[in-house]
């Protein structure tokens, strides 16, 4: 059952010529609640791998105001630079002169479940759920690993989403297609 910010997904239909073209570059927000490790990694991830299709921003529910220092680490590892990572609330996607989003993807089952803004232009919604590595505690090994299965998975399903058609980049389409990454790779 669709709940939280998934819900929203349902709730706006795709509406006169929204479709997203290959030419357009497509905004896409990562939301998690904390906003220091998998939203952050994800934002990373797909601003390397995107190949300028895809512009990625990531966000909190209640941001923790830092960046986890081994997900900047693995974020920088990537190409991307460390001084554009910022925990930030999601709010901020949410007021007037903000980019607008094409797609808004759910990183932990807290975000998903939340009641979110409304977004502007009411992109499409899923969830990628992914276990937080930030939690586990023990050795840095430990921590350092859990870190590297949260990128892994988040990887393969930036991957797949790069390398969607153009025409399964529609509002609706997508949101199925998003979904469907987060299912075969669960």
């Amino acid at each position: 059952m669709w709940t939280g910010c998934l819900a929203l997904a349902k709730a706006h239909p795709t509406d006169k010529a929204s479709a997203m073209t290959r030419s357009k570059v497509h905004n896409v927000l990562f939301l998690c609640t904390g906003n220091s490790a998998r939203s952050i990694l994800a934002e990373a991830l797909l601003n390397v791998l995107g190949d300028g299709r895809f512009r990625a921003f990531s966000a909190g529910s209640n941001p923790s105001g830092r960046v986890q220092p081994i997900a900047a680490d693995l974020a920088e590892q990537l190409g991307y630079p460390r001084d554009a990572l910022r925990s930030k609330p999601w709010d901020e996607f949410a007021e007037a002169g903000a980019p607008a989003m094409d797609l808004i993807i759910t990183v932990c089952d807290n975000a998903a479940g939340e009641a979110c803004p409304v977004w502007p232009g009411h992109p499409a919604i899923a969830h990628w759920g992914v276990p937080d590595p930030a939690a586990v505690e023990g050795s840095e090994d430990l921590r350092r690993h859990a870190y590297l299965d949260a990128m892994a998975t988040l990887r393969r399903r930036v991957e797949l989403l790069v390398a969607l058609p153009a025409d399964k980049l529609v509002r609706l389409a997508a949101a199925h297609a998003l979904q469907e990454i987060a299912e075969r790779t669960a």
